[in-house]
């Protein structure tokens, strides 16, 4: 189908750039060489083309943002097309970038958008020094710290300033905020604003079942490690349907000898993924309030949001809008140490649990270094590579006084989760 020459959406965004609106940012002057500059010059970068993606995708082309870079690491699965309106089931299995960004294309004339089926981590800074704006569309928050510490990390170490809008969604609940690195808050800021994730105990799982959502768990924790269906140290694939399947019927089995109802297919992949329920009306929402807000920032037409937007319709349409502050110590958008007090016969442990249980830090793969007084740099730890984890397990044993540390003295730590190093200074009495 020929889907051009349909609508001129020149002349939509003529019509915000042209004349003086409601709530004009007082230094802006209505001039129609706003609209050749948006749609030219400005270079925007989606992270996610899920189904808040899409939406974002969709109404940044219907706004007159040309030129568009969109990343994603995942495919496309049949699950994906009730909400995903850009794929269809022709695109079953293909990289949701590439098939977003051409989608889009087909229907409006005029774009250059490119797409990238990598992971966010597979790009170094300069990368991202190419984009004026930033918009998120994830559902994870591991992806959301890293892009958020990434683009922190470049306006303390470079001065470049790249606006960063987040949008989430859950059901009918969502949220839109806009971050102006080293001025707003940040993501990090506000970690306590995410739900922990959900987890069920160990003990739980393996004895006294009581939901369906632990027969699966039972599964992927207990029985895939135990049992490796697919072959030696090949982990869940959450979008792999083989490894789905595996995990189902095994999840079934253990449901019926402890008589629990429950277990399909779909509650194997959410609980597998921690797949959020999405609702299209309220990704629709969040994305349009999302465009709205980088078309503000593009432009300085009009005030943008300042700094977080809420949106509400579970019972009515409900929306709050509140100024987010900054956190002093913030892991992200500040560069001060952080003071930690302990014994000195607490354990090593004791702080790896601190820092990765407590919401303020939340490292979960961490790495851990220290320079003593004599000036020597010291490894205590190392979770990314087995071989090092196990030679260093021991000191996680070991009490501050056995490992020699002196009252102020500095821990680094290094996570995947966020960009920078990290700096503790641990008190000990």
């Amino acid at each position: 189908m020929d889907y051009t020459n349909t609508i001129n959406y020149d002349l939509h965004l003529s019509r915000l750039l042209t004349r003086q609106g409601a709530n004009p940012d007082p230094d802006f002057v209505p001039n129609p060489e706003m609209v050749p500059m948006v749609q030219e010059h400005v270079k925007i970068l989606v992270v996610g083309a899920g189904g808040l993606g899409c939406e974002i995708i969709k109404c940044l082309a219907m706004t007159g943002f040309r030129d568009v870079h969109v990343i994603d690491m995942d495919t496309i699965d049949l699950s994906n097309l009730n909400r995903q309106f850009l794929f269809t089931p022709q695109d079953i299995g293909k990289p949701k970038a590439e098939a977003a960004v051409r989608a889009v294309m087909e229907r409006i004339p005029g774009l250059k958008y490119t797409a990238h089926y990598n992971k966010i981590q597979d790009f170094d800074d300069d990368f991202y020094l190419k984009f004026n704006i930033v918009i998120c569309g994830l559902d994870s928050v591991f992806a959301r710290r890293w892009i958020n510490s990434t683009i922190m990390n470049i306006a303390l170490q470079t001065d470049n300033i790249i606006p960063f809008l987040d949008g989430g969604t859950e059901a009918f609940k969502g949220h839109c905020r806009v971050v102006i690195p080293t001025k707003t808050a940040c993501i990090e800021c506000n970690m306590d604003l995410y739900p922990p994730q959900q987890n069920f105990p160990l003990c739980t799982i393996a004895n006294t079942p009581r939901l369906p959502e632990h027969c699966v768990e039972y599964a992927k924790i207990v029985l895939w490690p135990k049992e490796q269906p697919f072959g030696q140290g090949v982990v869940v694939d959450g979008d792999n349907p083989d490894h789905i399947t595996w995990l189902y019927k095994t999840a079934v089995d253990r449901a019926k000898s402890y008589n629990i109802p429950g277990v399909t297919y779909r509650l194997t992949q959410g609980v597998t993924k921690r797949i959020i329920p999405a609702v299209a009306s309220t990704n629709a929402t969040i994305a349009a309030a999302c465009v709205t807000e980088c078309l503000k920032i593009a432009t300085s037409s009009y005030n943008y949001l300042d700094n977080y937007m809420m949106f509400n319709n579970v019972d009515s349409i409900y929306t709050f809008t509140f100024a987010s502050e900054r956190k002093e110590n913030c892991l992200a958008c500040s560069r001060c140490s952080h003071d930690l007090a302990f014994f000195e016969s607490d354990k090593l442990q004791v702080f790896l649990d601190k820092i990765g249980e407590e919401t303020e830090f939340n490292l979960q793969k961490p790495t851990l270094t220290t320079i003593s007084s004599s000036g020597e740099n010291r490894t205590l730890y190392m979770s990314n590579l087995a071989s090092m984890e196990e030679a260093l397990r021991p000191n996680l044993e070991k009490t501050f006084k056995e490992l020699e540390f002196e009252s102020g003295q500095e821990v680094v730590v290094t996570d995947p989760g966020v960009k920078m190093p990290v700096h503790f200074k641990l008190h000990l009495t």
